[in-house]
């Protein structure tokens, strides 16, 4: 992984798909600038969900884009995905890694600055700096960090940060001032009515 396949990282939701065609919209977002696209499909059965991650990375492969799964090992080794996404209650770190192979991406969702601490230690590709700002995409947060938290947050760790958590359009510049790798949306391109557009204007902040 580069760096800079981090800099606008979409994470999908079908819930904001509102009739439109999944890889219709993940498509539009691609060509608008997005470079890295995480499957997270919380309601959805593992056949389901597997067969998406295959269709997804069949479709992204002939664009030049990483698929990242969320937290499903199994799912991203049986899709073929570049890496796997994993939470503070998902497998171990030491346990993907090792399932997963020295090659492949592993991103980790830190929620406090003591979370960030230990993921030094940890062999992650990078962190994903959750919430900076309260979002309605997902409501089991721990406290927003804010822009001072981000910013303390990217000074503290050896990886690469990703901020994900209510950046928008009207915040993005703010939090890139932090120092992140990137930003990380779902419902600023999932949402958007021109997701091709909302992606090409959150890639040039």
């Amino acid at each position: 992984m580069n760096r800079e396949q981090l800099s606008l990282y979409l994470v999908t939701d079908s819930s904001f798909l509102n009739g439109r065609d999944f890889l219709d919209v993940v498509g539009a977002a691609v060509r608008g600038g997005v470079t890295m696209v995480q499957l997270r499909e919380k309601d959805t059965c593992t056949r389901d969900f597997v067969e998406r991650a295959v269709a997804l990375h069949d479709f992204l492969r002939e664009l030049g884009v990483p698929l990242i799964v969320n937290d499903r090992v199994d799912v991203a080794l049986a899709c073929g995905a570049e890496g796997v996404h994993t939470g503070q209650s998902d497998m171990p770190v030491v346990m993907a890694r090792a399932l997963l192979g020295e090659e492949k991406i592993i991103g980790l969702s830190v929620e406090s600055l003591e979370q960030v601490s230990v993921a030094n230690s940890l062999d992650v590709s990078y962190i994903g700096v959750s919430p900076v700002f309260s979002t309605p995409t997902k409501m089991d947060t721990a406290p927003a960090f804010g822009e001072e938290g981000l910013s303390q947050a990217v000074r503290m760790s050896v990886h690469p940060c990703v901020a994900i958590g209510g950046v928008n359009l009207s915040n993005a510049a703010r939090v890139k001032a932090c120092g992140v790798a990137g930003i990380a949306v779902v419902s600023a391109i999932m949402g958007a009515p021109d997701p091709e557009r909302a992606a090409s204007e959150l890639l040039k902040i």
